[in-house]
């Protein structure tokens, strides 16, 4: 079978990762991937910020806690009851900037290409992966502005979305695909 499809077929949302790093030379392969995704008028409205830096890591976790107890106090203890970790654990993320527009051109849908490629090419390495929108939160909360400028996000610039990088504690499942989602007019 074809190594993209494998790739497609295989991939699955890691919630529980070892923490084990991973190298360097891997985080920037999938951070570049994302560099090859189209766009609408190639505006290319992102920008890819890879991260490995605990302190940073930690950093994002704790405004995103913050950001959700504030926001959603029931979600929140949901994540505390599950061991607390809003990023799994992750040993690297990879955070999608997105350019406001307000133009005919969705933005949104930009980043989702970029987010497919980023997941893909790290399923093709051997990482798994877990697309997180949660830490909106955080990029929208009092830790914000701060945090915009440590990832150096541009001006005026917002949290597009984000994946997380790493080891399974144990491999999952890829989600059941339903047949019937597929219409065929061949």
């Amino acid at each position: 079978m074809n190594t993209t499809f494998e790739a497609i077929e295989k991939r699955y949302a890691c919630r529980a990762f070892s923490g084990a790093a991973i190298p360097p030379e891997a985080l920037h392969a999938v951070a570049a991937a994302g560099l090859h995704a189209p766009s609408g008028v190639n505006l290319q409205p992102w920008r890819i910020v890879a991260i490995s830096d605990p302190a940073v890591l930690a950093e994002l976790e704790q405004a995103g806690l913050r950001a959700l107890k504030a926001w959603d106090e029931a979600g929140y203890e949901r994540v505390l009851a599950r061991g607390g970790k809003l990023l799994y654990n992750a040993p690297a993320i990879i955070v999608v900037a997105k350019q406001p527009s307000e133009g005919p051109i969705s933005v949104d849908l930009d980043v989702g290409i970029v987010i497919s490629h980023l997941v893909l090419a790290a399923q093709s390495l051997g990482l798994d992966s877990c697309v997180v929108a949660l830490l909106a939160a955080a990029f929208a909360g009092p830790d914000g502005a701060a945090l915009k400028a440590k990832l150096s996000f541009p001006e005026g610039w917002e949290f597009g979305l984000a994946v997380l990088l790493g080891h399974a504690v144990s491999p999952g499942k890829p989600h059941e695909i339903d047949p019937a989602k597929l219409i065929e007019l061949i």
